[in-house]
């Protein structure tokens, strides 16, 4: 490790995975509930499950960003951490604000909660994925300004390279755009066409040129290939990622009572999006390929290519299958879109995520790489949650087109809930592939607690 300050990663890196651990737990939880809809009711209702599950999910992905930057970044700019004293000031009430607001959601109801957080005086409730109180998202924003000023300060007085900038426009990006959840007009419509400016400029926008910038970094370690090549692949990325990212957020105002010009654009700019995931996808194994050394940590070797091969398959194929407006006519809001939604996530920001703890971790602690134990651990633990993700995809894809089906292609459309019934072996399915993936990620962390001896640098 070449800057004392990139140990203030290891405290975000850690967070990250124990939220991750809760997350899969509410998953598991709320895909029972699917099938035996009792089960922990009055406790842990499926709205507080789904809840707390996506929730967990985007804190979770932000404290591994979090990490990802305040370890690369003082080795792109080639200088110590601007100030580390906040970034570890900022850790600890993240992580409180957002623990807080998790026991919150499960001890008191929704409407309670709203009480208690006095969100009359500015409400910002109320909203899937950004059900938090306000004042718990002012805290986000506070610590979210203190982190780019901290990135912002590093990088602009160091040294200023391609990654770095990349993944400060990323940053700042997801900063600017997640004001828009302080924004709830009373129209419906207007409410839903402002709310993906955070959900949808998120995932298919700013947080694609994050994941670029980790994966280029990581690249660069593990190849010896040169920086100049791999900054020209980031570059014709991240241009595609938002030429098609953001005009594609039309493909979410096919039928929210927008103009009928959104289906053509859309239709063709999101249908785009997966050629970005492709030239990533051939990015890595290209830059793998031409690699000048053997890195001795193949477990994050393992994990790069597969982030390039599972964001395309999730964000891209399965993107593409229900984006276009006469297909998504019938797919809208069903399992399919959840099919996608987990792949998507799994793949492009889940598993970068995992890549970049898998890289630093070993070097925070000392060494080049884990032992080999712990890396075919961490190996089995890779295929395990891969292998598992793609079941969930395919059982919840085969759910989603018999509910399209049986609701709303037949000319004898069912009730929503007897389609339900009809679709429930696909749940079971799903729940005991969640409890392989859980296994995967048991196997993640114990392979950090393999004792062996250290790998040579």
């Amino acid at each position: 490790m070449k800057y004392q300050s990139q140990l203030v990663a290891k405290n975000y890196f850690i967070a990250a995975i124990l939220l991750f651990t809760g997350q899969i737990l509410f998953g598991l939880i709320m895909g029972l509930q699917y099938v035996v809809g009792d089960f922990l009711f009055p406790e842990i209702p499926f709205n507080v499950a789904r809840m707390v599950h996506t929730n967990l999910l985007i804190v979770w992905l932000l404290f591994a960003f979090m990490g990802a930057a305040y370890f690369l970044v003082p080795e792109e700019s080639e200088r110590e951490l601007y100030a580390p004293w906040l970034a570890t000031l900022m850790f600890w009430i993240f992580l409180i604000a957002g623990a807080l607001t998790v026991i919150g959601y499960l001890l008191f109801t929704y409407s309670d909660l709203a009480a208690l957080t006095r969100n009359e005086l500015f409400p910002t409730m109320g909203r899937e994925f950004l059900e938090q109180p306000t004042i718990t998202k002012i805290g986000i924003v506070i610590v979210a300004l203190a982190f780019i000023f901290n990135i912002g300060m590093t990088v602009l007085t160091g040294r200023k390279t391609v990654i770095s900038l990349v993944l400060l426009t990323g940053l700042v990006g997801l900063a600017v755009f997640f004001l828009f959840s302080f924004y709830n007009p009373d129209n419906l419509v207007l409410d839903k066409y402002y709310w993906w400016w955070v959900v949808h400029l998120w995932v298919e926008g700013v947080w694609e040129l994050i994941l670029g910038s980790i994966l280029a970094f990581v690249l660069i370690k593990v190849t010896g290939v040169d920086r100049e090549v791999i900054e020209k692949w980031l570059y014709i990325i991240i241009a595609m990622t938002l030429i098609t990212g953001i005009i594609g957020t039309g493909h979410h105002y096919f039928w929210i009572g927008t103009p009928d010009y959104w289906q053509w654009l859309g239709s063709v700019f999101s249908a785009m999006e997966p050629i970005p995931f492709f030239m990533m996808t051939l990015f890595a194994f290209n830059m793998v390929n031409k690699r000048r050394r053997e890195h001795p940590n193949k477990a994050a070797v393992l994990w790069a290519l597969g982030t390039a091969v599972m964001a395309f398959l999730g964000a891209g194929v399965w993107g593409f299958l229900h984006t276009l407006a006469p297909v998504n006519f019938y797919t809208h809001g069903t399992q399919i879109t959840a099919a996608h939604g987990h792949m998507a996530f799994y793949g492009a920001y889940v598993m970068i995520s995992l890549t970049i703890i898998s890289y630093a971790m070993p070097i925070m602690r000392g060494r080049t790489a884990n032992g080999e134990k712990a890396q075919v651990l961490e190996m089995w633990s890779f295929w395990l949650m891969t292998i598992a993700m793609v079941f969930i995809t395919l059982f919840l894809t085969a759910a989603g087109i018999l509910q399209v089906y049986l609701q709303r292609f037949t000319e004898d459309p069912v009730p929503f809930m007897v389609a339900q019934q009809k679709i429930e072996i696909f749940y079971w399915l799903r729940e005991f592939t969640g409890l392989v993936f859980l296994i995967g990620l048991v196997l993640y962390i114990y392979s950090f607690f393999v004792k062996e001896e250290n790998v040579a640098a």
